[in-house]
């Protein structure tokens, strides 16, 4: 894979298990890879976190249901929820139609920017996935 490969957005860092953040700033949107929803088939519910809770890097802050599994949602970094996307939530099939744009899950403020340094890039990620 190179990292101009669609499924993994260059601009975004890569969590080992299939998140994703957009970092602008001190704030991040998280969501899932494209990877992870394809693994999953058609997710069918999002229940969201709530407004203003804090998440920790590494540990589960939400759950997708699809119909095959039940699976966690990982922080690919900490911080303090400060969006939830109401739309995935309502209609979760945009977490499968568009994982990068409009599925995203949550937005956050970044209680420590560094923890980026440890994530991977798009072509370490696509390298993951090759196995």
């Amino acid at each position: 894979m190179s990292d101009s490969n669609p499924e993994n957005p260059p601009d975004l860092r890569y969590h080992p298990a299939h998140d994703w953040a957009r970092i602008e700033g001190d704030e991040a949107t998280f969501g899932i890879t494209w990877y992870a929803q394809d693994s999953l088939g058609e997710v069918v519910f999002f229940e969201p976190p709530e407004l203003g809770g804090t998440i920790a890097k590494d540990h589960s802050y939400a759950e997708v249901e699809s119909v095959k599994a039940v699976s966690e949602v990982i922080a690919p970094l900490s911080g303090e929820i400060i969006a939830v996307n109401d739309a995935a939530a309502a209609s979760p099939q945009l977490i499968n139609d568009d994982p990068y744009g409009e599925g995203w899950l949550v937005r956050v403020r970044l209680g420590d920017p560094a923890e980026a340094e440890a994530l991977l890039d798009a072509a370490a990620y696509g390298e993951l996935l090759a196995g």
